[in-house]
């Protein structure tokens, strides 16, 4: 029961969820983190493997190693929360994004149970992983959630450019919807986010048409070892260059982070903090109406949704967030496919590291 197959019907072992944090926090303690936030560092980073976005999860280890053995980030910040009303700015002292987004969400929170709602920014922060965990905060106290952020390299050219000056900046929203899983949306403002382009490219897959297109002259690029020729493309054109910019401007110079020429190309290696920018927005509904008329209001479209006639024969509608939930669910009780590239990467780490590998799941470790 340790193996699972994925879409090209290779095997991924399954590894047990709590083996796979404990991986991920010995790795971060031995990178000279405090055990207390290596241990909460990791529960951030292995809820997108929990939850169906592995891009930015486990796999997102080995460059945050590179980056603690560069002295790129900090291992050990001292993270400080400055209040002004029902705003908030954190200081992430140059830590793991991590960390920096996840204090900045419990302010938010906190803000938002006084005054309704909490808008809190950070700066000398660092990549983060994905977005929908942070989008999910506020909907487990019954708030509603908005995450947006300055992704840490730029990967996009503006709408009609051929130099790269956005990233994938991407934008999560989170809505309670009482005993349902809430409704959850995390998108990045390009077709194809990076990592998943890099996680084809490490299973020698082709990158799909349309995600990527050649800086020379604007051409589809689909060859994953011609990435560093290429930008990606934006959501709807001009329309997701524009939300991208949008999202650079509030996350990144509104809370004195980096955008635009201040963040590094792709294609180039890092080579000074990144003093990313990310924002946490916190409402509370029970000042508009009752919080469980709100919710249940709620989960009622979300089950019109549901119940919506599908388009293709034999298949249901899905609303954001539904699916997240059921492989949540899934990977916690029967373990988190790890692909066979990755895990060998995984484990190597480890070994270099002293941090014991990651094996098959087995039943008793959940």
């Amino acid at each position: 029961m340790g193996l699972a197959a994925d879409m090209r019907g290779r095997t991924a072992t399954r590894v047990a969820a709590s083996t796979l944090a404990d991986f991920a926090s010995g790795v971060l303690a031995a990178c000279g983190l405090p055990a207390h936030d290596a241990g909460a560092a990791a529960a951030l980073i292995v809820e997108a493997d929990f939850t169906g976005v592995p891009t930015h999860g486990v796999f997102r280890l080995p460059e945050y190693v590179v980056a603690f053995e560069k002295g790129l980030v900090n291992p050990n910040p001292s993270i400080r929360v400055e209040r002004h009303g029902a705003v908030a700015h954190v200081d992430g002292d140059n830590g793991l994004g991590h960390l920096a987004v996840a204090e900045a969400a419990r302010a938010a929170i906190t803000i938002a149970r006084e005054t309704g709602v909490g808008w809190v920014g950070t700066h000398h922060s660092n990549h983060a992983g994905a977005g929908s965990v942070y989008a999910a905060l506020p909907p487990a106290q019954g708030m509603v959630g908005i995450y947006a952020a300055v992704s840490g390299a730029n990967h996009m050219a503006p709408w009609g450019a051929a130099e790269p000056l956005l990233g994938t900046n991407p934008l999560a929203i989170g809505i309670p919807a009482g005993d349902d899983a809430p409704f959850l949306i995390d998108i990045a403002t390009s077709v194809g986010s990076f990592g998943a382009i890099k996680a084809r490219a490490l299973r020698g897959e082709a990158i799909p048409a349309g995600w990527m297109i050649d800086r020379r002259d604007g051409a589809p690029l689909t060859d994953p070892a011609r990435i560093a020729e290429g930008l990606l493309a934006p959501i709807g054109d001009h329309k997701g260059s524009g939300l991208a910019m949008a999202i650079g401007l509030l996350a990144g110079v509104m809370n004195g982070a980096a955008f635009g020429r201040e963040v590094r190309r792709f294609d180039e290696a890092a080579t000074a903090p990144a003093n990313a920018g990310q924002t946490v927005i916190a409402v509370d509904p029970a000042r508009f109406m009752p919080r469980d008329l709100f919710e249940a209001a709620v989960a009622r479209h979300l089950a019109d949704v549901a119940a919506a006639k599908p388009l293709a024969r034999g298949a249901r509608v899905r609303w954001p967030g539904e699916r997240r939930a059921a492989l949540r669910a899934d990977h916690l009780a029967h373990g988190v496919p790890i692909e066979p590239g990755l895990l060998e990467r995984l484990n190597a780490l480890g070994a270099r590291l002293g941090v014991p590998a990651l094996g098959p799941f087995d039943r008793d470790e959940n």
